[in-house]
């Protein structure tokens, strides 16, 4: 079965360095897309400790990426990357299921 998301070559070292990094009870990195923002969703990625029975699984070469059952349907068919330039650095979701986003990138519609 192909995972709901993919994650780049370069969203996996980043999550590898994080889990490096993590408290010593962390099973994974919890992907979910709280409401926020002009446009209605963002993404936000959080440390799991307890996952969740229906999270979604998506193994990736250094760790567990759990998406939350409410935020699935939102991300099927995305591309999680890690960018880094001279004055940002984060995670970078190419979804082809966002119908806009608003004008500074922070949040997004479906």
């Amino acid at each position: 079965m192909k995972a709901a998301l993919t994650v780049t070559d370069s969203a996996a070292g980043r999550i590898a360095t994080l889990m490096a990094e993590a408290p010593a009870d962390t099973k994974g990195l919890r992907l979910t897309t709280p409401q926020k923002g002009c446009s209605g969703l963002t993404y936000k990625v959080d440390y799991v400790v307890s996952p969740n029975l229906l999270d979604e699984v998506v193994e990736t070469p250094s760790g567990k990426l759990f998406i939350d059952s409410g935020s699935l349907l939102y991300l099927i068919g995305s591309e999680m990357d890690w960018a880094e330039d001279d004055f940002t650095a984060g995670f970078t979701f190419s979804n082809p299921n966002e119908k806009g986003r608003c004008g500074c990138g922070e949040s997004f519609t479906v």
